[in-house]
């Protein structure tokens, strides 16, 4: 049944892009006219500059409307119901996307033009927020609506970033993808702290359905940028195999299969896995450690959220600089151990200055992490397999997320608001060393040459990748990767 749900939902999806695909037909992209290890075609000399712009500016206006929306939507359902599990609840279909339609969004990144997938997704998310602000300015309010309109935002969201993902490597060459990953990374952390969340506040304080109407504006407007990209249609697979026709559920099965076959790829998705689990143990009650054990006033909580996202910033921006003196195998332990110390400053001291200064470095060190794995997937995965790759490795970084506040709501409520702290610490520090020591800086550069990649599974004969939309935790000041 959900195969072939998958699919007609797919179908409906290609018919409104205008693709003219048969079920997995892959198309072939334009001329060959640079490439790399993985096969992958990027721009003209003078293209790349005009074509990243754009995407960086849908990006950034997307990334404003998450921001808008982060703060209105719980505002609006603290409006319309003060029960806690109504309430949460929030949270539920804020991350249920990522876990029910992260895969789907990965074939069809590698199915249909990108540039029309962000196009589509963003007006879709655009259209649907337009219309809850519609049923507001007219007094109809239920948080049944706003779960709907969160919910069906979230799937098209999956679908957006997921193939917004997948484009660097297309129009940039790889010595320049380090950069390209920190501005955006930089972009997203800036808009989605310092401006969207306060920006969202203040509309709704004035109208709750002025919140809604201008970060549909904001989609709308993403969805403008991304039609001044190139065409980003699919890449053919090999030749014998560009032709054959495969259903949705082979594609999924296909990009899993090559995720986890892809010995290094698996582990440092299984790094940033658990810097988001222990991430997200921390996160949610760190509220009550600032105003229980450390006796600080709510107003100084903002600290805790300003200083790591100021953090995350500084490591996206410093990346291009920093990964190539220290390399990336340093950078993935660091990614580990600095959130480790972090959490355990925080859960054994008392002392303010000194645990703002860990949780800063332990964003640095996190944000470098997301330009190290996200580059190693744009270009250790061929073109052609990149959305669903990159769906799959999402679907094991972020679906651990809820159940890392679950565990971290249970330690704090049977053994003290410390624990949760002292458990990561421990947790983090252990999984860096089972986990990180063969991520070194060797296997990933050598992870970008042919002869170590993966064979894809699932055919007949042989052939052949970020805090979440939002940063996880704010202690960590990120998740393990977008």
């Amino acid at each position: 049944m959900w195969p072939n749900l998958t699919h007609q939902l797919l179908s409906w999806l290609e018919a409104l892009l205008h693709v003219r695909l048969s079920a997995g037909m892959l198309m072939p992209d334009s001329p060959i006219i640079h490439e790399n290890a993985a096969r992958r075609p990027i721009m003209p000399a003078a293209a790349p500059r005009r074509s990243f712009a754009a995407l960086w500016a849908s990006q950034a206006s997307s990334n404003l409307a998450d921001g808008l929306l982060q703060a209105a939507a719980p505002l609006l359902v603290a409006t319309l119901t003060r029960d806690p599990l109504a309430v949460a609840g929030m949270t539920v279909v804020q991350f249920l996307p990522w876990l029910v339609a992260t895969l789907p969004a990965g074939a069809m990144a590698d199915r249909v033009d990108r540039r029309r997938i962000l196009t589509a997704g963003n007006w879709l998310r655009a259209a649907g927020f337009a219309l809850l602000a519609v049923t507001l300015a007219n007094g109809w309010r239920h948080v049944a609506l706003l779960y709907v309109a969160v919910f069906l935002a979230g799937c098209a969201e999956t679908m957006v970033d997921n193939a917004a993902l997948t484009i660097p490597p297309r129009l940039l060459p790889r010595q320049q993808l380090e950069r390209a990953n920190g501005r955006l990374f930089a972009t997203q952390s800036v808009i989605n702290t310092f401006i969207g969340p306060p920006a969202g506040a203040a509309l709704f304080a004035l109208a709750a359905s002025a919140a809604f109407y201008t970060g549909a504006a904001a989609f709308a407007l993403a969805g403008l940028a991304a039609l001044l990209l190139p065409a980003l249609r699919p890449t053919g697979e090999k030749e014998e195999h560009r032709s054959t026709p495969t259903t949705v559920a082979q594609d999924i099965r296909t990009g899993w299969a090559h995720f986890w076959r892809h010995d290094l790829l698996r582990r440092v998705a299984f790094i940033s896995a658990a810097i988001n689990f222990f991430g997200s143990v921390t996160g949610g009650v760190l509220v009550l450690l600032v105003t229980g054990p450390y006796q600080l006033p709510m107003s100084r909580y903002g600290l805790f959220i300003a200083v790591p996202a100021a953090g995350a910033i500084a490591g996206s921006l410093l990346a291009e600089h920093v990964v190539p003196r220290i390399g990336g195998g340093p950078t993935t332990w660091l990614a580990a151990l600095t959130p480790a110390a972090s959490y355990a400053i925080l859960g054994l001291g008392h002392h303010t200055p000194l645990a703002l200064a860990g949780m800063f470095c332990a964003a640095v060190a996190t944000s470098l992490n997301q330009i190290v794995v996200s580059t190693l997937r744009q270009a250790a995965v061929p073109d052609e397999l990149l959305g669903r790759v990159t769906a799959a490795y999402r679907l094991v970084v972020l679906g651990v997320v809820p159940l890392g506040a679950l565990a971290g709501g249970l330690l704090g409520r049977s053994l003290g608001i410390r624990a949760p702290f002292i458990a990561a610490a421990l947790g983090l520090a252990l999984a860096a060393l089972l986990l990180a020591s063969r991520v070194t800086t060797r296997a990933l550069r050598d992870a970008e040459t042919p002869t170590v990649r993966a064979e894809p599974a699932g055919r007949d004969g042989p052939g052949d990748d970020e805090a979440m939309c939002q940063p996880a935790n704010p202690v960590a000041g990120g998740a393990g990767d977008r």
